[in-house]
């Protein structure tokens, strides 16, 4: 029997492509055409989205899952996409086709750029787009609430906004929240303030896990590269290089997090690294605590944790294509308790293959990857540590 098949695997990254009505369908009359919307950019000669003047990505831009062209080529709309996508019917068959019992669900464009929201000029707007999103996914995941796990947006800019939707999505079935990574880039305090304590205490009193998603929170309005895809002027090797590095852009994060207090006042906080890659976590922890002994951490802040232990205690890895760095879960069988599987569904680097695609099915790719890793160790990985934190019975 495929391991697949015996264990109830749970991918903990993928994500719901937005359908062209959710705001203009969600939100209110009075708010016209400062609702999110598609429109026809003659720049893109297809529909994308546009939040107030700015415009985003095309509606099928992420929506990539067995596309026949190698990325970044990608489907110019949702009607030659694949339906799984944005339909939860579709997304349950898929996930049966694909051997996975369960899916943690993220955005799969605005909520890269949430900050635009703020472009509207107006609070109250910019929450009730928040809200109507964190709603639309509610009622996706409603098909199965036991398989699909929503991940909640937020209004980060504000923290008691930011409490109380993450309180309102709790009692409607969300399993954790979306956190920007590089909050200091948008003009906010770092992720370690003593800014954000209100809303850690709450977070880990409602036992709802920080999920830091690559590119949440990264981009600003003279920063947003992945806008430049498929110009004239782009190189396929500038593709490779941005993607790859970028699966590793939670370094600063994860290491800023693990070297401050926020997890010594906190101790119980959840963090998952998500859409990250795992393999390079060992170095990463051998380095910080090197380099904080080295640099009299014990002495300086004799009340902290070493960095390895809070690891170890209070943060996930993610990875969905790595097969040679999962031999070592062998050797040191720790980090099998904070180690996740995911797929990345329906995006160019997903498990999701397409006719151009050295992909494997979830299904295949399990069995290869785990066919030197013991039993129980891979039972870890690929179910009770999500079983743990997202909360499935």
């Amino acid at each position: 029997m495929a391991l697949a098949d015996d264990l109830r695997v749970i991918d903990t990254d993928t994500h719901v492509t937005e359908p062209p009505d959710l705001w203009t369908s969600r939100l209110p009359e009075k708010w016209g055409d400062r609702r999110p919307r598609t429109e026809f950019n003659p720049d893109w000669g297809m529909d994308c989205w546009r939040v107030g003047d700015r415009w985003l990505n095309p509606v099928g831009y992420y929506n990539w899952a067995g596309w026949p062209e190698h990325p970044p080529a990608f489907p110019p709309d949702l009607g030659q996409s694949d339906v799984a996508g944005f339909d939860s019917t579709a997304r349950l068959k898929k996930m049966d086709e694909f051997g996975l019992y369960a899916q943690v669900l993220y955005p799969n464009l605005i909520g890269f750029e949430t900050q635009s929201f703020l472009d509207l000029g107006d609070p109250q707007l910019a929450l009730d787009c928040v809200r109507a999103y964190n709603d639309f996914l509610t009622d996706f995941a409603s098909a199965d609430p036991n398989r699909l796990l929503p991940i909640s947006m937020l209004p980060y800019w504000d923290v008691d906004a930011s409490v109380e939707e993450m309180r309102r999505c709790k009692e409607n079935g969300h399993r954790g929240v979306l956190w920007a990574a590089k909050l200091h880039a948008l003009g906010y305090p770092r992720i370690n303030s003593t800014h954000w304590d209100k809303f850690y205490a709450a977070a880990q009193d409602l036992e709802m896990s920080l999920n830091l998603h690559i590119g949440i929170g990264a981009f600003t309005n003279d920063d947003l590269k992945f806008r430049e895809l498929n110009r004239e002027n782009f190189k396929l090797t500038a593709y490779i290089v941005d993607t790859a590095t970028s699966f590793t852009s939670n370094i600063q994060t994860i290491s800023t997090l693990l070297v401050s207090d926020t997890f010594d006042r906190f101790p119980n906080l959840q963090v998952v690294s998500v859409e990250s890659g795992w393999g390079y976590l060992p170095f990463l922890l051998e380095a910080l605590d090197w380099q904080w002994k080295n640099s009299a951490g014990p002495r300086q802040y004799p009340q902290r944790r070493l960095p390895s232990d809070k690891f170890f205690q209070n943060v996930y890895g993610t990875f969905w294509f790595e097969r040679q760095t999962l031999e070592f879960l062998n050797l040191h069988p720790e980090y099998a308790d904070r180690v996740m599987f995911e797929t990345d569904f329906p995006h160019p680097t997903s498990l999701a293959p397409g006719p151009a695609s050295t992909a494997k099915t979830p299904r295949e790719m399990i069995d290869d990857a785990f066919s030197g890793v013991r039993r129980d160790l891979a039972e870890k990985v690929l179910h009770t540590n999500a079983a743990r934190l997202y909360h499935i019975a």
